[in-house]
């Protein structure tokens, strides 16, 4: 038995003992090994609390080391991988942050330092455009970003729609949930969760029997924020959870987007309330993001390859503008485009809503459009 790891799994089991006051004792201990073979005395001195907190403390070894012996055995047998936050394999954006976990388990191809984090998330009731928004947005970073990776928490809705894009495009996804790796919720979406493990995985704070509570939810959301560059929020009532993962992204120094919609649309009026203080960039398109994040995209080449595949799905009307489009690189008025296709200004106004959502075009300022 890796004695070690018992400690690191037994700590956090400690009555009075959370995740700040944890990593404290750890540096006055030199390790979790260290807190649990102090004294009374030892720990009264060194952590400064009240001698009631120390004596709880104490009295909860036993237990606590007892259940730890019961987890190490769950995380052998299903070969899962742990994550401590001391040691290299430890996710490195979560390293400066007071409240990530002292440990991690995983499960599946897991690499957590490596390439472009973003985590997607959104209501779980969606509407037909938050879904088609969050596939193509997906699909099309996939496209155009090297070595990226997807994050979500798996719930119905945008979470499940982002992971699903994810596979398809054939690009890692991790799913973060709010429980331990002993089961899979919602169980609906069991298969998407099977799959994420080929190029991706499942990645928790929770220990093997932990319920998926109310609570495990809101705490899961600072692993999801935590993890990733950006976090892009798609469809989100006024009082949704994923306005929580923003606000947490936002205090760990990352960047926030959200997709915009009509004032009067309840499932747009978080995201709406986000762009409006300031808390989140307005997005329409894949592209938006790159250049907000000065990312790299892959070779002109490839992706133009990939374009004019694309293209083969437009309405006649739709290429109609996409060829105006392309007699002029830095972009043309919404009058000249009119003019161009002989479309009525409704009819153009429709469609380059519809290939900026694609994001085929770009919206700059004075109503000009150009390819992106």
């Amino acid at each position: 038995m890796d004695s070690t790891l018992l400690y690191q799994i037994a700590l956090p089991l400690l009555p009075e003992v959370g995740v700040v006051t944890a990593k404290r004792l750890i540096a006055s201990f030199g390790s979790a090994e260290g807190v649990f073979r102090a004294s009374k005395s030892d720990l009264l001195h060194e952590t400064q609390a009240n001698e009631m907190a120390i004596t709880k403390m104490m009295a909860g070894k036993d237990a606590a080391l007892h259940r730890a012996e019961e987890e190490m055995a769950f995380v052998e047998k299903h070969q899962i991988q742990t994550y401590y936050f001391e040691d290299e394999n430890y996710p490195d954006p979560l390293r400066p942050l007071s409240d990530a976990p002292i440990l991690l388990y995983g499960k599946g191809n897991i690499r957590l330092n490596h390439g472009h984090f973003v985590s997607v998330v959104g209501t779980r009731m969606p509407s037909d455009r938050g879904k088609q928004i969050c596939h193509e947005l997906v699909t099309e970073l996939a496209r155009l970003v090297p070595d990226l990776t997807i994050i979500s928490g798996l719930a119905y809705g945008i979470d499940v729609t982002a992971h699903k894009a994810a596979i398809e495009a054939g690009i890692p996804t991790f799913i973060v949930p709010a429980h331990g790796l002993d089961r899979i919720y919602p169980v609906a979406n069991r298969n998407v969760a099977i799959q994420s493990l080929a190029e991706g995985g499942i990645l928790t704070e929770y220990m093997s029997g932990t319920e998926p509570e109310k609570a495990n939810f809101v705490a899961r959301n600072r692993i999801v924020a935590g993890l990733s560059e950006a976090t892009i929020i798609i469809e989100s009532k006024i009082r949704g959870g994923s306005l929580i993962t923003a606000r947490l992204a936002q205090d760990y120094g990352r960047d926030v987007f959200a997709f915009p919609g009509r004032p009067s649309d309840q499932l747009s009026e978080g995201c709406n309330w986000l762009i409006r203080n300031n808390t989140a960039g307005l997005v329409t398109c894949a592209q938006d993001i790159i250049d907000a994040m000065g990312w790299q995209t892959r070779k002109e080449e490839a992706v133009q390859t990939t374009m004019t595949s694309l293209l083969v799905d437009l309405s006649p009307d739709e290429e109609q503008v996409i060829q105006a489009l392309r007699t002029n690189e830095d972009g043309l008025h919404i009058n000249e485009i009119v003019s161009a296709t002989q479309l009525s200004f409704q009819d153009v106004s429709s469609i380059l809503f519809m290939l900026e959502m694609k994001g085929l075009i770009r919206a700059l300022p004075g109503s000009i459009y150009r390819l992106s």
